[in-house]
């Protein structure tokens, strides 16, 4: 840390962090600082798929969050898990590969104005580094293959990205097991309505099957792996520091009362070092790192900052607010005659022939995602687009982290892709080392609710078709007494948990949106009509509605795009 100068400093080495770091350190003109406060990803169970288990709710790799007592759960607070460790929450996440709807994407365009986010201009940027299984074609990239955005383009940031071989860093592939349970809900789901798909990635997600997961030959793809190793590694103006923890932004005001930002004020050990940045500062700390970091530094709602005792910079009343996030129900079911992972992991001579096969051949139990089946499909005929997710597991337990059941059983987890609710992070005093409060307001609307109660039903009625018959499902949990919306919603209210999706507190939008936190190319407003030079956040959190499916691969092309605005703009400077 002798020498504190650079022209880009990357706040948060996870999914989007590495991708920038990789992106802008490209041109060997700029000094790239990345800044991590996990350790390196060195723990073995981050790379071993069925690994998220000893990562989740370890200090090693989790930041250990949890949120307020949640109305909407009956006063339940929550473990809220978020990396913290070199690839952030992709170290610890379920792998799979999913990107939403495109209406998604054409939303966003219209809420910011900005066409960029469209489905259509988003798609390029999926592909410019993905890495599927089955090649190229015109919704997926590979490696070998040359994506439409390198291709005769003379732009400075496409001619800065030529050193790449063809075909991107970030693989996707199809999982290496099967499961009879799972097969059969899958015709049990297509008895119910819901065709067969074998891509959730095209635009439109509707439909059941097996999910593609982020995985290389069986063992879990990081965004540390893509990105940062071997190519960042060898270039000598890049420089990361692990377990160093930004403290808070530096900056400084110009004689007309417009902020810039400067630098970073970091914990490293016992250690504080100020690092400085000639061109910007890009917080990549996620939908809950990156708004405390802007509300600790002065940026945020003017009545918490002055509770919490910090000098406010900015009044901008949306960092920590418009809080989004996927609230699955597990529903558990009792099966007979059919394989589930409860029973084969059973007895110490299950556990040793799984532990075995993984060893062999990377395959089996040890090799899987958290969720292995998915489908999507609408809580009632009235949606106007898929509505709700599963993830169906061949498994159950009563709360994650707990034991296995000792009986064979499988869960169909469901969450509702759309939800109304909204909640808020806020800091609870001016220390860094204080985790913020996470109040999510799960099911805080009717809307909601009744599409809890819906969603359940759906499961049911799933469960019911021919298909799973033979092996005799019966419902464990919730239970078959309750079967009013009422008793249903207060039921999701008992049995629901985080998927871990949490996206929008730094949400993108107009200038003449009060709430917005940054604009369509993701720089801070002031909230006075302008923007706080050198300061952007490209992560979760500037999502202004939250995608219909799992998060971690939309933030990779959030990440794609800025690294391009970025870039060009550095190139220019």
């Amino acid at each position: 840390m002798s020498d504190t100068a650079f022209d880009y400093i990357i706040v948060g080495a996870g999914t989007a962090g590495c991708l920038l770091a990789n992106r802008l350190s490209a041109d060997a003109t700029k000094r790239v600082l990345l800044i991590e406060a996990g350790r390196k990803d060195d723990y073995h169970w981050i790379h071993i798929p069925v690994g998220y288990l000893y990562c989740i709710g370890n200090p090693r790799t989790d930041w250990l969050y949890q949120t307020e007592p949640d109305a909407g759960l009956n006063g339940r607070a929550l473990r809220y898990p978020r990396g913290k460790t070199l690839g952030g929450s992709s170290s610890i996440n379920g792998m799979i590969y999913m990107r939403g709807q495109a209406r998604d994407y054409d939303q966003w365009a219209q809420l910011t104005g900005d066409n960029a986010w469209a489905w259509a201009n988003a798609l390029p940027y999926f592909k410019l580094h993905e890495d599927y299984y089955q090649g190229a074609d015109a919704a997926h990239g590979a490696r070998g293959s040359t994506p439409e955005l390198l291709q005769d383009d003379k732009t400075p940031y496409r001619q800065l990205l030529r050193h790449r071989q063809a075909g991107g860093e970030w693989r996707v592939e199809k999982q290496r097991l099967r499961w009879d349970i799972l097969d059969a809900f899958s015709q049990a789901a297509q008895q119910a309505g819901i065709a067969a798909t074998d891509d959730f990635n095209r635009g439109n997600n509707e439909g059941v099957g097996y999910f593609a997961v982020n995985q290389k030959a069986g063992w879990r793809w990081n965004s540390a792996k893509a990105f940062l190793r071997p190519t960042c590694y060898g270039r000598p103006n890049f420089e990361m520091w692990t377990s160093a923890q930004v403290r808070r932004l530096v900056f400084e005001t110009a004689a007309d009362g417009s902020q810039r930002c400067t630098g970073v004020q970091v914990r490293a050990s016992t250690e504080n070092v100020t690092a400085t940045a000639r061109c910007e500062v890009i917080l990549c700390a996620g939908s809950i790192g990156s708004p405390q970091i802007l509300q600790l530094s002065g940026l945020g709602p003017a009545a918490l900052l002055q509770r919490c005792g910090v000098p406010v910079v900015r009044d901008l009343p949306g960092v920590g607010a418009n809080l989004q996030d996927h609230l699955q129900i597990r529903a558990v079911f009792k099966v007979q005659g059919v394989k589930t992972l409860n029973t084969m992991a059973s007895s110490l001579l299950g556990k040793a022939k799984i532990g075995l096969e993984y060893a062999l051949r990377q395959t089996g139990p040890m090799s899987m995602a958290p969720s292995q089946l998915g489908a999507f499909t609408r809580s009632d005929a009235s949606q106007a687009w898929p509505n709700l997710q599963f993830h169906v597991q061949p498994l159950s337990l009563d709360a994650f982290g707990e034991p296995l059941h000792d009986f064979p059983a499988f869960t169909a987890s469901v969450c509702n892709l759309n939800p109304t609710s909204r909640g808020t992070v806020q800091i609870r005093s001016p220390r860094f080392e204080d985790a913020p409060a996470i109040a999510p307001n799960y099911l805080s609307t009717a809307q909601d609710r009744k599409i809890a109660a819906d969603s359940l039903r759906v499961t049911r009625r799933i469960v019911a078709q021919p298909a799973l018959a033979r092996f005799q499902p019966q419902e464990y949990k919730p239970g078959v007494q309750f079967q009013s919306d009422e008793e249903l919603a207060k039921l999701a209210g008992d049995i629901a948990t985080t998927i871990f999706h949490p996206v929008g507190t730094t949400r993108m939008g107009r200038a003449d949106d009060p709430m917005a936190v940054v604009d369509a190319r993701l720089r801070v407003h002031d909230g006075q009509g302008g923007l706080v030079a050198g300061l952007r956040v490209v992560d979760a959190g500037v999502m202004p509605t939250i995608t219909s499916g799992n998060t971690n691969s939309p933030t990779l092309m959030i990440a794609e795009k800025a690294a391009q605005w970025i870039a060009e703009e550095g190139l220019k400077a």
